[in-house]
């Protein structure tokens, strides 16, 4: 079978489970095979045993309940294999609308805002992660308008609004620093190796942020009013992994999520125009307040 198969496979499995209430062994095949999938118990232990191996994902069985369940405690990254799985599945839906008609293309419309500048710097940045080996490249900045050589340890390799970022360290600073791959050049995967810090860990700083600014800061409530319809979009595309639900009816949808307050949720305030309202805390009210008035000074 294909590696597309195998992912589809996996996606099929993993959604059981999440859906399902501790499915049964032969409940999660019989979901399979419903899907166009016949295969017999020895690849649905495999599949388990490569999730657990290949992503980290720990799929366990509840003697109390007799059925399977995600350990999400002891999982490694479950979001980002969430979102790989996403991805992968989208592709080959498409990759197979494609191989069907020629003019699938046709009735297909893509972001164009450029999200794919620099891609092909993510094998070898990836690669350079997992090898524990600097790099250098030069960078455009943005604000200053110049291009800069570094040299980096990298750690991550983060995506944010169809844009792929490179997440280090410089030097011996204890703290990262993130660069756009699309504005990467003469990309260099260096031959020296550099120890791992422990203490630094990115996935854990950018847990509690939306976007790409991060601090050390403590987290803080932040809780925000949507009208009933703008709720509905809310609902189904959270904010963050931390939102949770506090009025939900014909007048008001009031959600919480707890983040560390960054440029960008202010960014992400700001879209939402007059559907949304800043209820808590009093900071930032005021710093929303303050935004709109100085937009709304660019129109006299």
């Amino acid at each position: 079978m294909s590696k597309h198969g195998t992912i589809r496979r996996y996606t099929l499995e993993i959604e059981k489970i999440r859906r399902g209430q501790y499915p049964s062994f032969q409940e999660i095949k019989d979901y399979l095979f419903n899907h166009g999938f016949e295969i017999g118990d020895r690849t649905i232990q495999r599949d388990i045993e490569q999730i657990r191996f290949e992503f980290g994902i720990e799929i366990k069985y509840s003697r109390d309940k007799n059925g399977y369940f995600i350990d999400y405690e002891n999982s490694i990254n479950i979001e980002s294999f969430f979102r790989f799985l996403e991805i992968v599945n989208t592709a080959e839906l498409l990759t197979e609308s494609l191989n069907e008609s020629k003019d699938a293309l046709k009735h297909i419309s893509f972001d164009t805002g450029g999200g794919l500048k620099g891609i092909e710097n993510l094998k070898p940045l990836l690669k350079a992660i997992k090898d524990k080996r600097k790099i250098s490249f030069n960078h455009f900045n943005f604000h200053t308008n110049k291009i800069r050589k570094y040299s980096l340890k990298p750690y991550l390799l983060k995506e944010y609004q169809n844009r792929w970022y490179i997440v280090g360290s410089i030097g011996n600073l204890k703290e990262f620093r993130t660069y756009g791959i699309d504005r990467i050049e003469d990309l260099e995967v260096k031959t020296e190796t550099f120890k791992v810090d422990n203490k630094l860990n990115p996935i854990e700083m950018f847990e509690k942020t939306i976007g790409l600014v991060y601090s050390l800061n403590t987290s803080q409530n932040v809780i925000l009013s949507f009208t009933p319809t703008q709720g509905k979009y809310i609902k189904t595309l959270p904010l963050h992994t931390s939102q949770k639900i506090i009025v939900d009816n014909d007048a008001e949808f009031r959600i919480s999520i707890t983040v560390i307050p960054n440029y960008e949720l202010t960014q992400l305030i700001l879209k939402h125009g007059d559907t949304i309202e800043v209820i808590e805390p009093e900071w930032l009210v005021n710093e929303i307040k303050e935004n709109l008035k100085r937009t709304l000074a660019n129109y006299k």
